[in-house]
């Protein structure tokens, strides 16, 4: 496999469209709010097996807060998707940005043992 390859196979579910998030206006000022996602699937791009995990997003909002419907959507359309745990953190947490534009957010994605091994993706975005 070319390193063109690799860099394609490694990037596999960050661009296939999914349902858009959506927010509405904050009335409140400097709290926190956690989201937890404990029922997370997606398939590995490179076995087509399924991944199960918890994705957990805490946030500072700014100006507006994610309607939770649509977070749910958004978030169960990665089952059908073949994507990287670290593709899937990251792009979620890109979308999130976007959306509602918080003062800071952080997300992990804790997903269950394969062969014997867990793994945990963590990032952060802005200031506390």
């Amino acid at each position: 496999m070319t390193k063109d390859e690799k860099n394609k196979f490694s990037r596999k579910g960050l661009d296939v469209p999914l349902p858009k998030m959506e927010s509405f206006p904050t009335q409140f000022k400097n709290y926190k709010i956690t989201i937890c996602v404990p029922e997370y699937t997606s398939i590995c791009p490179k076995t087509g097996l399924p991944d199960f995990g918890v994705i957990t997003l805490t946030y500072i909002p700014n100006q507006s807060c994610v309607e939770l419907k649509s977070f749910k959507y958004y978030v169960h359309a990665y089952r059908n998707i073949g994507i990287f745990y670290e593709n899937a953190v990251n792009r979620i947490l890109k979308d999130f940005i976007s959306v509602c534009k918080p003062k800071w957010v952080y997300i992990k994605g804790e997903f269950t043992p394969r062969g014997g091994i867990t793994t945990t993706i963590e990032a952060e975005y802005g200031k506390v």
